[in-house]
């Protein structure tokens, strides 16, 4: 791929002579990439209820944690992928973190062919595949940069709508190929089902093909990445193999953070809310300490960010929309299998909604609204969209609380499932039109040296949603009120609405986005 020289995207005569072309290209390839690693990142949701299905000997708490798992590293792995374009440049960052998803790909393939496994590969594997989920902050990161500002928030709003579906992708496709074995010999033999699943008891299932099939589409859009790609000149210059090096030793330093908190939580059993802040500290204590000095330099001009006031109240609303589409999306399949699932003396409710069946709507919307999200604030202003989304958002929660509620003390459970459904759709759409609107004020808050730094960050910190929300469900199942839970994320929203309204979109605000 040709080197570029210079890079001028807001010269109209520029991006209309080369600048789009280029931008466009280096958009449709990230697109793809970015949906296989939400589809690597997030397939736990699947694969947890065919665990629970099949008999996997693990409790539901345990099987909740897995999703949650792979939320926490995911997280902790955006905090250095907001800061690896800068430094490596986008084609060798966007390349090596898409060819590492072959690694948890293949070993939860590898884990699943067994029920004998033992859990603690099953949480290595879930901590692996968390490396799909830190791709988000460098891929988003790297497009901001293509695009004028006038184009920035539909130019997100697609990378991260249609990246997003990778979730919807994967709950669609992994259930209609469990029934094969879709490598033949090399996918070893499907585990039969147990008979409690009544007519089709003794089906083999291929529960493994949930990892094994997404080797060869992570094969070609590897090639496509560094073939395709460009790096920006602002960003780095030198060999790929020394950027790659550069990105590697800092997502090393990330998954070494995100093994000490996993330790901290599942053995020293440590509060989840005191585990992550000191995993996202020891984050950044790591990649400050233990990074070449070169490298050190490039850090700690991004970290300026740190010092603005803004950073920290985006993250707080950023928080609000990605962090409880990515949370909800993790959560949504086994949330419907335990409200719908069990009638009120704990028996097996017969007439339950199937979650693989419904489970995958959510995301979907989500996904699709998240353009239309960019495309309004684009018109309207980031900040007027916010105010508006969040209302919907609160109302959503409440609503999507009261049909749990009614449901847990119902007969017939699932009398309530399609007033749940219709509710956490409606969650769902606005989380994704939220999405698009805060990503779309960063640009406009800050300059564009911080902006890039600042939408990977806030991605970063909004990421820990994939293992706040399902750990939060999970207590609340076990605990027999999953209706709190919701509740107590629409307080949230509520704080939300009036930050959002006092810094951005009341009359004579701070800043005006």
């Amino acid at each position: 791929m040709k080197r570029i020289e210079t890079w001028t995207p807001e010269d109209e005569g520029f991006w209309a002579r080369e600048g789009r072309r280029i931008a466009d290209r280096n958009l449709w390839i990230a697109v793809p990439a970015l949906l296989l690693a939400f589809a690597v990142w997030l397939y736990w949701s699947i694969i947890i209820v065919q665990m629970q299905n099949l008999g996997f000997p693990f409790t539901t708490e345990q099987l909740y944690m897995l999703p949650a798992v792979a939320g926490l590293s995911g997280a902790t792995l955006r905090i250095p992928n907001s800061f690896l374009i800068a430094m490596s440049g986008g084609r060798n960052v966007i390349f090596l973190t898409t060819t590492l998803l072959l690694l948890p790909a293949a070993l939860t393939g590898f884990a699943l062919q067994d029920m004998q496994t033992p859990y603690i590969y099953f949480v290595v594997a879930a901590a692996l595949s968390g490396l799909g989920g830190g791709n988000f902050a460098s891929s988003m990161s790297n497009i901001s940069f293509f695009f004028p500002k006038r184009r920035q928030g539909l130019a997100l709003g697609v990378n991260a709508g249609l990246g997003n579906l990778g979730v919807s992708v994967m709950q669609v496709l992994l259930p209609a190929i469990m029934g094969v074995a879709l490598l033949g010999a090399f996918s070893g033999e499907g585990i039969p089902l147990p008979p409690a699943a009544e007519e089709s008891a003794g089906t083999p299932v291929y529960v493994q093909n949930s990892g094994f099939v997404w080797i060869p589409a992570l094969l070609l859009l590897s090639a496509l990445t560094f073939f395709g790609m460009n790096n920006l000149p602002m960003h780095f210059r030198g060999s790929a193999l020394v950027g790659m090096a550069k990105a590697l030793w800092l997502l090393l330093l990330g998954l070494t953070a995100a093994g000490a908190g996993l330790a901290l939580l599942l053995w020293l059993e440590w509060n989840m809310w005191i585990v992550l802040p000191l995993t996202v500290l020891l984050t950044l204590l790591l990649m400050r300490t233990f990074t070449p000095a070169t490298v050190r330099a490039s850090l700690a001009t991004q970290y300026a960010i740190f010092r603005r006031k803004h950073t920290w109240v985006m993250t707080w609303l950023y928080v609000m929309t990605f962090g409880s589409f990515i949370g909800y999306s993790a959560a949504f399949p086994k949330l419907i299998q335990d409200v719908f699932g069990s009638l009120a003396d704990g028996t097996t409710n017969a007439a339950a909604p199937d979650p693989l069946a419904y489970a995958w709507l959510g995301p979907l919307v989500g996904s699709l609204a998240r353009p239309f999200g960019g495309w309004l604030s684009d018109k309207w202003g980031g900040a007027r969209v916010t105010h508006w989304d969040t209302v919907v958002m609160i109302a959503a929660a409440v609503a999507v609380a009261v049909t749990v509620q009614l449901a847990r003390e119902a007969a017939t459970p699932e009398a309530y499932f399609p007033p749940f459904l219709a509710a956490f759709l409606v969650l769902f759409i606005a989380t994704g039109v939220g999405n698009g609107s805060t990503f779309r004020m960063v640009p406009i808050i800050f300059e564009p040296a911080q902006a890039g730094p600042v939408l990977g960050w806030t991605s970063a910190v909004a990421a820990y949603g994939a293992f706040i929300i399902p750990k939060i469900f999970g207590a609340q199942i076990q605990s027999g009120h999953a209706e709190y839970a919701l509740y107590g994320f629409a307080a949230y929203y509520v704080s939300c609405l009036v930050v959002n309204w006092w810094y951005y979109a009341r009359k004579n605000a701070e800043i005006s986005c």
